[in-house]
């Protein structure tokens, strides 16, 4: 098959919202919300702010099969408040994660799919947001202990803020061309150190520093995809069916520090080619 038939059969998992795309990782027929949108579990605090909330706060939290195996996805829609977690939203990932870890520990081997799309903390919920952020992290490292807990970033929001940290955390991460993973956002930066250290609208720019394809060969994440449903969901399997036996990137950090060392003290002319460099080889 040409690229070209390839691209043209290839089904965009990019385009689709967060509870789209929590289905297409399920095995069909398995898919279960939990809580439903008409249950209208919503932010109390944005309608006093005159924003107007959404029925599920922008998290969407199911259960389902992946090749038959449980899973739990929890999947953050970008299109409502660019993401952003507050109290409610962040409150139902975290219950989620420690429901899945409850399963493991009655007999159920419960891994869980984080589907990141996330600025991080929602300003409007500031403390809120931050506390249940912080349960999330506190989740993901007593699941992992169980079973493999994947985050995935497609795109075009990317994961920053809080929950780049529980990114971080992960047994494994999976991301696309699309995709960005970064502490702080471009506009973020740029308001704090000015346009000539960090120009957010310098499209090039900012996938060179955290793009999927650059934290791929920065040894930051596991898996690089194309925007493809199949692809992803394949990778995903794999990855479920076998994790490896590797030690997660969170406890490797004496691994990083050292090639964080190579690059000294002057830091002021290295480039995203500079930071590959210290990643090839040896990546365990």
């Amino acid at each position: 098959m040409t690229d070209i038939a390839r691209l043209l059969e290839a089904r965009s998992f990019v385009e689709l919202g967060a509870r789209q795309r929590a289905r297409a990782l399920l095995d069909d027929g398995s898919f279960r919300e939990l809580p439903g949108p008409f249950d209208r579990v919503m932010s109390p605090w944005l309608e006093q702010q005159g924003i107007v909330p959404q029925a599920d706060d922008g998290v969407i939290i199911a259960k389902g099969r992946i090749d038959g195996r449980p899973v739990l996805v929890a999947a953050i829609e970008g299109g409502f408040q660019g993401g952003s977690l507050g109290e409610v939203g962040g409150a139902k990932i975290a219950a989620a994660l420690e429901l899945a870890i409850e399963d493991n520990q009655q007999g159920i081997p419960t891994c869980a799919v984080l589907l990141l799309e996330t600025g991080g903390v929602r300003l409007q919920e500031a403390n809120l947001g931050l506390a249940a952020i912080a349960e999330i992290q506190a989740a993901i490292v007593g699941l992992r202990s169980h079973q493999p807990v994947i985050g995935l970033i497609a795109g075009p929001v990317g994961c920053f803020g809080g929950m780049s940290i529980a990114a971080g955390l992960c047994s494994h991460l999976v991301v696309t061309q699309e995709a960005r993973l970064g502490l702080n956002g471009p506009q973020v930066i740029e308001q704090e150190a000015g346009i000539e250290e960090y120009d957010s609208r310098d499209r090039p720019f900012i996938w060179s520093l955290t793009g999927g394809e650059q934290r791929m060969a920065s040894g930051l994440v596991e898996a690089y995809v194309a925007d493809d449903i199949e692809q992803i969901r394949g990778t995903v399997q794999g990855l479920l069916a076998s994790p490896g036996s590797a030690q997660p990137r969170s406890g490797r950090h004496a691994w990083f520090l050292e090639r964080l060392a190579r690059l000294g003290s002057d830091c002021e002319h290295i480039d995203a080619a500079d930071v590959r460099g210290l990643y090839q080889g040896d990546r365990t």
